[in-house]
């Protein structure tokens, strides 16, 4: 069997590498990252380093303001209530229309099944495949276009994913069994149900991020699981 591998250019490493740093927590929101700093750490040309810098700019997990160095991002409650709600849009019509047609992607279950797995793991650990799950029912559409839009979000979601787990907000028991619940709800049909829940599933992380962010919580904070 041949072994296939990805090959990235030294500016996707670079940025790759600086994505995982900042969605860890290792780089802290408002840190400063500058051209000359970056060049240096990964010893590379200052053009890759800005680069690698304005694709995370893209991605909306740094910052930079005119003769101003790049930083990380700190996310406001109104940040992550309309990353959340946004998601909530594409998310809740793709649930439909898989219902429609009683379709449960392979992907979304083996993804579940993993979180399930990692009940007494690190909260960190799930967040990978908890966007998987989501991703790949986005993704089963088969639509280039509303993936592409889904995936235009990706940082911003995996960023407020990773604050959530990493202040254990939710309980991985919680976020595996209210997914099983969506995929037995697209089986059988029922694309308004399985809305809803996604609704009162991201719903609950939204309110309780944006509380840990200096908010006021809205009441999907305490919303009781429907399990």
């Amino acid at each position: 069997m041949v072994a296939h591998i990805r090959v990235v250019s030294v500016i996707d490493a670079i940025t790759d590498d600086l994505r995982r740093r900042v969605l860890s927590g290792d780089l802290a929101p408002d840190t400063t990252l500058g051209e000359v700093e970056i060049a240096e750490s990964y010893d590379v040309a200052r053009p890759t380093a800005k680069a690698a810098i304005e694709n995370l700019v893209r991605d909306r997990l740094l910052e930079r303001r005119a003769h101003k160095s790049a930083r990380v991002v700190r996310l406001t409650p109104d940040d992550a209530r309309d990353i959340y709600r946004t998601r909530v849009v594409i998310e809740a019509q793709v649930l439909r229309l898989l219902a429609a047609e009683r379709r449960v992607p392979d992907a979304a279950r083996e993804a579940n099944k993993e979180i399930s797995a990692l009940v007494d793991a690190s909260p960190h650990d799930i967040v990978e495949p908890d966007m998987r799950f989501h991703r790949s029912l986005v993704d089963a559409l088969g639509s280039t276009r509303t993936s592409g839009i889904y995936q235009s979000l990706a940082s911003e979601v995996v960023f407020c994913m990773s604050q959530v787990q990493g202040a254990s907000l939710l309980p991985t028991s919680l976020i595996a069994g209210e997914h099983e619940r969506i995929l037995e709800l697209i089986e059988a049909g029922d694309g308004e149900a399985a809305a809803e829940l996604l609704a009162l599933h991201v719903g609950r992380a939204r309110e309780r991020l944006a509380e840990r962010l200096g908010g006021v919580a809205g009441p999907e904070a305490a919303a009781p699981s429907t399990l």
